[in-house]
């Protein structure tokens, strides 16, 4: 096809044009999305030992399991208000668990005696309540040190597997350097895995004792530490991948080549090899324990965020120095902390619930009210899986009353855990599920949910499914409401070609943009004859505007490629 001088340099305007506007569009977008970021792992240490977080009522009738239960749910509804995702609940203590096992007993923590059951199941209870506010629970494993040496963890292991354990003062250790070490800490991730609808494994304590006399070279020493990682990792993936694998090490990997670690550091005083984990994949995520201030945190969280691999970083932030008792910390260097978490792409954890929960220097009312203004989901564990799922199909609304209900159909599919779904709403059609301003709900297992109505405000809704591995379906967008006027209609195409809108003799256009729901620009076509040509253009939904001489765009309206 021949193309005139005159015809190339106004196309080589038009597109320049666009370039500069879509440019403007992304960046205005880009701090948007970095101020409110869809994908932001929002964590919690949820202590149970000593009933330090929870629970502070033991359970031994019917009437204090209810209390137990109540004390957690109370706790879980203030998470959710603040919008945080991921719990991090200790069930592995000193030796004892909170769960009814076949190789540990029960700690004290839930019953008040050692050795006990509570009368229920508490890993079984937190799983349900925390899936049912879209939260994440993570089993958090300590795994070295096993408490007293005469306490019953320590006492039991000690009966079992006396070459395994290590005294160091009054406490009880599993030798690392043990061969059965890896395999019976693997053991305990194992149990839960196969047990649990659990999301996580978090390892605590995966390290040497500070305490300890090390009569090794550091390299034999780290490759104690790693061979139990890699233990545990073919235990919890081969029974399911998409249940995550994290540890919480030392805050700062090694010393900076301008920065010193002042001798506490992961890779040689607690032989954790964290950042090879990272690459070689046995972990997915890195919840390193940064309880510093200034030169002590920044440059550090950087290393970790720069040799993270593709994987999640979340660092740790000690808000229990907040407390006038714990080191009188101002709020400001949390804020801080948390804000440049954020700007760097990473999550956060707070250490530990109950400094966030009490509301200590105003942390908890700042976390809701300014800063998780908006849900997140979890990253996706794309190194595992990247395959979306398929969307769900024929949403519809209903009003009830003062609520209004939203259902959709359930995606027959053979997903690895089963399908999860998000909901979305907005005031403009088709709703941009990048947005995270647009997220109502998250991670739903039933196929519909009721929600207070939005006043006289007219909302459009959409509906992905997601699965275990935090990959999302494309959008289902509701296609009409009741008082809908019909101004928005999906324009039909069959994947190849899309169908034009017929300009008559009153649109003097010569170009079609089409264009992402975010604003960037996919293609350009000439606004000629009946169809534009969209088979290199990927699954999705667009936007398609018009453009006239005077570079004025106008909105056509919206088109789903689905093949």
């Amino acid at each position: 096809m021949k193309i005139s001088t005159k015809n190339s340099i106004n196309t080589a305007i038009i597109l320049f044009f666009l370039f500069i506007k879509a440019t403007y569009t992304c960046l205005a977008q880009s701090n948007i999305f970095k101020e409110h970021p869809k994908y932001e792992v929002r964590a919690v240490w949820l202590t149970t030992i000593g009933g330090l977080d929870w629970p502070h009522v033991y359970a031994q009738t019917p009437t204090s399991i209810s209390r137990q239960k109540k004390e957690l749910t109370d706790i879980l509804d203030k998470l959710q208000k603040a919008n945080i995702n991921t719990i991090l609940l200790q069930t592995r203590i000193r030796g004892t668990v909170i769960y009814p096992s076949a190789i540990e007993p029960w700690d004290g923590c839930c019953s008040g005696f050692p050795g006990k059951s509570p009368g229920y199941d508490p890993l079984a209870f937190a799983i349900k309540e925390c899936h049912n506010r879209g939260m994440e629970v993570h089993a958090w494993i300590v795994t070295i040190p096993i408490g007293k040496w005469n306490g019953l963890g320590c006492k039991t292991l000690r009966k079992k597997y006396p070459k395994m354990i290590t005294k160091i003062g009054q406490d009880g250790f599993i030798n690392p350097s043990s061969p059965i070490a890896a395999q019976y800490l693997s053991n305990i991730c194992k149990e839960i895995t196969q047990n649990y609808d659990i999301d996580g494994i978090h390892l605590d304590y995966i390290r040497y004792p500070e305490k300890w006399n090390l009569s090794i070279p550091l390299t034999e020493a780290r490759k104690n530490i790693t061979n139990i990682v890699k233990e545990i990792n073919q235990s919890v993936k081969s029974i399911k991948p998409w249940v995550k694998l994290s540890c919480a090490p030392i805050g700062k990997f090694d010393d900076l080549t301008r920065y010193s670690s002042r001798g506490w550091n992961a890779y040689n005083k607690g032989c954790q090899d964290a950042q090879r984990w990272l690459r070689e994949g046995l972990m997915d995520q890195i919840y390193p324990m940064m309880y510093f201030r200034g030169n002590q945190f920044y440059p550090f969280a950087m290393d970790w965020k720069e040799n993270s691999y593709g994987k999640t970083i979340v660092p740790g932030l000690g808000i229990y120095f907040l407390s006038p008792s714990e080191g009188n910390w101002n709020i400001d260097e949390i804020k801080r902390q948390m804000h440049v978490s954020r700007f760097n792409g990473m999550g956060y954890a707070f250490f530990r619930n109950r400094f966030f929960c009490d509301n200590v220097k105003n942390l908890y009312l700042f976390t809701k009210d300014e800063f998780n203004l908006y849900p997140a989901l979890t990253p996706p564990m794309k190194w595992v899986n990247n395959k979306r799922p398929q969307s769900p199909q024929n949403i519809s609304t209903q009003i009830v009353g003062e609520d209004e209900v939203i259902t959709w159909n359930n995606v027959d599919n053979n997903e690895e855990g089963g399908l999860m779904y998000n909901v979305y709403a907005s005031k403009s059609f088709p709703v941009d599920i990048d947005d995270a301003r647009n997220l109502l709900a998250t991670r739903i297992k039933n196929n519909h949910i009721t929600i207070k109505k939005y006043s006289q405000n007219k909302f459009y809704y959409a509906i992905t499914s997601i699965n275990r591995y935090g990959n999302e379906s494309m959008p289902l967008q509701q296609a009409s409401f009741n008082n809908y006027t019909g101004e928005e209609k999906f324009i039909q195409n069959d994947g190849k070609k899309l169908i034009l809108p017929n300009k008559g003799s009153a649109l003097d256009c010569e170009y079609v943009i089409i264009k992402s729901l975010t604003g960037n620009i996919i293609a350009i076509r000439p606004y000629k004859g009946k169809y534009a040509d969209i088979s290199k253009i990927n699954n999705g939904c667009y936007i398609l505007l018009s453009l006239n001489k005077k570079n004025v765009a106008h909105r056509l309206g919206f088109f789903i490629i689905k093949r």
